[in-house]
């Protein structure tokens, strides 16, 4: 027996449904799109920088992982992502003093 897609209120209503439910009893009531949509120039420049990144291998003191994964839990983020904007906001504040 073929089962309805049912219809959600919200995206929190989607998610919770989807958690427990499979998309092979629900794929014949989907609809094709055929739809074009343009991402815009700021999200399309953030994916570009996103895929440029090189995984690399740096040694780290345990309690400098340890303090960077605090910090990060406070802020709701990974420590990975946390110690890059670091990195990153450290080389941008490097090159952007005057030379001495």
């Amino acid at each position: 027996m073929k089962k309805k897609l049912p219809h959600f209120k919200n995206s929190e209503e989607a998610a919770t449904f989807w958690d427990t439910h499979g998309l092979k009893d629900y794929i014949h009531d989907l609809k094709p799109v055929d739809d074009m949509f343009v991402l815009s120039p700021v999200l399309a420049q953030r994916i570009r920088e996103r895929a440029k990144k090189r995984l690399i291998s740096i040694r780290l003191a345990q309690w400098e992982i340890e303090k960077s994964k605090e910090i990060a839990k406070k802020r709701k983020i990974p420590y990975q992502t946390l110690m890059r904007e670091w990195i990153d906001q450290g080389l941008r504040a490097t090159f952007a003093k005057p030379p001495a």
